[in-house]
């Protein structure tokens, strides 16, 4: 009921609907996701990515709609050494970047070692395997590891990874351009604004050119108007995020004929992050009840109309090393009994309750909803010893501070950077730097805000990354999600599904396998 009134009382931001009805060849692109940063070496966010992603190239890409790699400024997929350390790839030639600067395998080196050096948030992906990067060649560029690391290759289509202007760019630790983008992709930047920005096709792209005339993506302030501004014609496509109650009405008036519904099974999991660093939490049995209480089926029935799909574990069911490992220490549909118990334990009572801050990002409503259907669960089956206080911060600020510590748990969502079981175990529950008592220091535990730090985890995830070997692999996954079970530094709650709505006559709309919209097939 609150939804409705939410939809039905707010105020409509609504663009010019002449912008999306002109026949000027331009895609108007609705979307609530707010950019922190349009810099790679920082950006870590799918509001930033996605950006990122459409503007830029990467040494390898997925084909549209598979998990299938395939070369992009790169030519070929890489020769890799007998000790598996040494990837040597041919660089494209004739490619030039937005300012006119020449590509080439120097400059792809820049693009990697500034990612890497710049100690941005995404930076542990290439710096926890890479040992160095080098032009070896004017179109030739090798890359040596630190140890072999099985998924490396799609490691290298992350959206985060292009190539940038050495020209337009530094080198050094914390030398971030956020307002500007110079690659070498289908579109360049004209304009970045608070609440839009403008991609101009790139008349010089070496590949094929966009099936459109230019991009301009539209930042609405919250879910409602995404719904209002797509229903007035506003928009031609809408794209994260509409609420469940939104994508259902969409869906069935699209049965009417009146847009297009385009549904898309993802690899998105949807979780609560705990911070160990922060009291009670610091207590395993706290963070043990939380994940016994959660009733996920309530979730799904309340919040999410079954727009999504059941995961008790970090890993999402598309991969087959995952083992449901939640469900089967803490019960499928919730366990108050076992909640309780375990605060018992710990020493908490109705007297001496453990109370637990749950933030969200403002943006969210379906994150606002889970909050306070979470809040509701624990007045209802907790007898006063476990209570949630819920708190919503402003999405940019969220994501700048989940690494200072300063939410003692939070909801949050994971877009893949790449497609391998390890792309939702090491970002989560690596630690370079810690220790038992003061937890995770730097390292991905750190930058996801839980601070998990275990010296046998960061063991097995050096292990899985060097086994070739699938049956052994999955083994040790198995073992790591048995940990993560035990540990509960982030609690599983859905995995989704995403919804993309596109005005009748708009074709070539598509998702790439990281969830991420594809601007430049996109055609009016």
């Amino acid at each position: 009921m609150c939804v409705l009134l939410v939809s039905s009382c707010a105020n409509n931001q609504v663009t010019n609907p002449s912008a999306s009805a002109s026949g000027n060849g331009r895609i108007t692109i609705g979307t609530t996701a707010k950019p922190r940063t349009l810099d790679p070496a920082d950006a870590y966010e799918l509001s930033s990515l996605s950006l990122v992603y459409n503007m830029s190239d990467r040494l390898y890409t997925y084909e549209p709609g598979s998990t299938q790699l395939k070369p992009e400024l790169a030519t070929a997929l890489p020769t890799i050494s007998d000790d598996g350390l040494t990837y040597t790839m041919p660089i494209r030639k004739g490619v030039v970047y937005h300012d006119g600067t020449k590509f080439d395998a120097k400059a792809m080196e820049f693009s990697l070692r500034r990612f890497i050096e710049n100690k941005g948030k995404p930076s542990f992906l290439l710096s926890d395997s890479v040992e160095s990067v080098k032009a070896t060649g004017e179109y030739e560029l090798t890359i040596k590891l630190k140890q072999p690391f099985a998924a490396f290759t799609s490691l290298l289509a992350f959206a985060g990874v292009p190539a940038l202007s050495p020209k337009a760019y530094e080198i050094g630790e914390g030398k971030f351009e956020p307002n500007k983008f110079i690659g070498t992709g289908p579109y360049k930047l004209t304009k970045f604004g608070t609440d839009s920005l403008i991609f101009d096709v790139f008349n010089q792209y070496w590949g094929e050119k966009p099936a459109n005339k230019g991009v301009t993506v539209q930042i609405l302030s919250s879910g409602v108007n995404l719904y209002n501004n797509f229903r007035k014609q506003g928009v031609d496509v809408a794209y994260v995020a509409l609420d469940p109650d939104q994508i259902t009405s969409l869906e069935q008036m699209s049965r009417e004929g009146k847009w297009l519904a385009i549904p898309n099974e993802g690899s998105v999991v949807s979780y609560l992050t705990l911070n160990r660093n922060q009291k009670p939490l610091d207590i395993p049995e706290v963070r043990q009840a939380i994940a016994a209480m959660i009733d996920r089926k309530l979730i799904y029935d309340r919040v999410l109309y079954g727009q999504a799909e059941e995961v008790y574990s970090m890993v999402p069911t598309t991969f087959d090393v995952y083992q449901p490992v939640f469900k089967e220490k803490y019960g499928k549909g919730g366990n108050p009994e076992k909640a309780k118990e375990l605060l018992r334990k710990a020493g908490f009572s109705k007297e001496n309750p453990a109370v637990v801050e749950v933030w969200y990002p403002s943006s969210s409503a379906t994150r606002s909803l889970t909050a306070l259907v979470l809040d509701a669960l624990a007045k209802k089956t907790m007898d006063g010893m476990l209570v949630f206080e819920v708190n919503t911060v402003e999405s940019t600020s969220a994501f700048k501070n989940i690494g200072e510590g300063l939410y003692p748990s939070f909801l949050l969502d994971w877009y893949p950077d790449f497609l391998d079981a390890d792309n939702y175990i090491q970002p989560f529950l690596s630690c370079e730097q810690g220790s038992p008592d003061k937890g995770c220091e730097k390292g991905g535990s750190q930058s996801q805000g839980s601070f998990f730090y275990s010296q046998q985890m960061n063991q097995l995830i050096n292990k899985e990354r060097q086994e070739q070997d699938p049956v052994k692999r999955k083994q040790i996954f198995a073992e790591i999600q048995e940990i993560l079970a035990e540990e509960v530094p982030y609690v599983p709650l859905w995995q989704s599904k995403d919804y993309v709505f596109a005005q009748n006559g708009i074709t070539g709309v598509q998702l790439d396998a990281t969830q991420i919209l594809i601007y430049k097939n996109i055609k009016k």
